[in-house]
């Protein structure tokens, strides 16, 4: 009996309880007992009662169920923290093209735009509407070209890609991310490189055309005519010359570019070189006519930098001055420190000023660039390469300095330089500021 017990015991649950029942039969047996009301089938119920309740295997430890394994699950903030790190615009729209994320660079390109609101309340641009319709149709990539007017025109690659889901294609359509490029930085330095070539060419193209026709000229019809060989040699020495300021601007600008990252470091006097660099112009302006006023202090100014390329600034502005400037109030060239309290780094700066007939407002954003005149005849009248103020701005900034324009129609020019003050030169040091 017992062994049948213990095979048919069962579940822990049931073995308890029959071991409970047979422990409570034992004691109300040892109680009557204890009251003399014991008979001999009692003494045997109790004795079986026992035998049974230690025949029963003991309770195992009740174990508690497995945990079940844990599972890793997404920030709910992942996304918005790699979108947030992504420099270029990004938009995430679902299948029915309502914007569902977008990073801080997409918000200022896109200003009327709106989680949870279709993105064509913010886009409009029909081509980038259709991409994302035939992103959701084909599920490939596709590629268009977005520009982006106003308030100033900037260009941009639009890559649209389908986004995956976890759940029933069936029930749920993909989504698209817009990743936009900026092209409009290189879309104007490849114009700059055409604009150029194109520049350079016609620049050159113009002055051999005049002196092949010169030479055709003398080797026939005017090949006995003396005085009109003198005047033809004569202009072709003007045109020969152009092109050899056109080619050493051109040289020196190349160059300048090469070092853009290299600061100067020789220590020179900068009053030394603006007192030589106006004597030296002082025939030219006695020839136009022109007075240049020169204001510097007494004591030295130094600043770092190539002796060479600063002359070159100080004379391409002073030179600009007296042949575009041409006034009889002259021309002011003043040299001057500032910044002498201790709150504000010292610097030196240069002015130019000139009482001319001034630069219209549209123009002065322009005029450091290569080959930009205000106005083209006067400029090759006057020799000008029309890279003079490009090859100063380069040079300045180069020595980690500062260009300003101001002008007004009528009003005359204003070429204000900043460059940063050296003090305490050493007296070796000083020779190399000396001209």
């Amino acid at each position: 009996m017992p062994d049948r017990l213990r095979k048919g015991s069962g579940s822990p649950v049931r073995r308890a309880a029959l071991r409970g029942a047979f422990l409570a039969a034992a004691v109300i047996l040892a109680v009557a007992a204890a009251r003399h009301q014991l008979d001999g089938w009692l003494v045997g119920a109790a004795v079986f009662a026992l035998v049974v309740s230690a025949a029963l295997p003991p309770e195992s430890p009740r174990r508690s169920p497995p945990e079940p394994a844990t599972v890793p699950r997404q920030e709910p903030g992942s996304a918005e923290a790699l979108l947030a790190n992504i420099p270029d615009p990004v938009i995430l729209v679902d299948g029915r093209a309502v914007v569902l994320a977008a990073n801080e660079p997409a918000m200022a390109l896109l200003p009327g735009l709106q989680l949870k609101h279709p993105l064509s309340f913010a886009l409009r641009h029909p081509d980038v509407l259709e991409a994302i319709d035939a992103v959701l149709r084909t599920g490939l990539i596709r590629k268009v070209q977005y520009v982006e007017r106003m308030p100033t025109e900037r260009a941009f690659e639009v890559q649209l890609g389908p986004l995956k889901t976890q759940e029933d294609p069936a029930a749920v359509r993909p989504g698209v991310a817009l990743f936009f490029r900026d092209l409009t930085s290189a879309r104007r330095l490849e114009q700059m490189r055409v604009d150029f070539v194109a520049n350079a060419s016609h620049e050159l193209r113009t002055p051999l055309a005049s002196l092949i026709g010169f030479i055709e000229t003398l080797q026939g019809p005017a090949r006995n005519d003396a005085t009109a060989r003198e005047r033809f040699l004569e202009i072709m020495r003007g045109q020969a010359q152009r092109m050899k300021r056109l080619i050493d601007d051109l040289l020196s600008l190349s160059r300048i570019e090469m070092r853009a990252h290299l600061a100067p470091e020789d220590r020179l006097d900068l009053t030394a070189l603006v007192r030589h660099m106006v004597d030296l112009l002082s025939p030219l302006a006695r020839e136009r006519n022109v007075e240049v006023r020169l204001t510097v202090p007494d004591a030295p100014l130094y600043t770092r930098g190539d002796r060479d390329e600063l002359l070159r600034v100080i004379e391409n502005l002073v030179e600009n001055a007296v042949k575009y400037g041409e006034s009889p109030r002259g021309v002011d060239v003043m040299l001057r420190a500032e910044g002498q309290d201790a709150s504000a780094p010292e610097r030196i700066e240069l002015t130019v000023r000139d009482y001319g007939p001034g630069i219209p407002p549209e123009h002065l954003p322009r005029l450091t660039e290569r080959f930009y005149r205000v106005d083209a005849v006067q400029s090759r009248e006057k020799g000008g390469t029309g890279l003079g103020l490009a090859i100063v701005k380069h040079i300045v900034n180069r020595h980690r300095g500062e260009l300003k324009i101001e002008s007004e129609p009528g009003a005359g020019a204003l070429f204000r330089i900043t460059l940063p003050m050296v003090r305490d030169a050493e007296p070796k040091e000083e020779a190399a500021g000396s001209v």
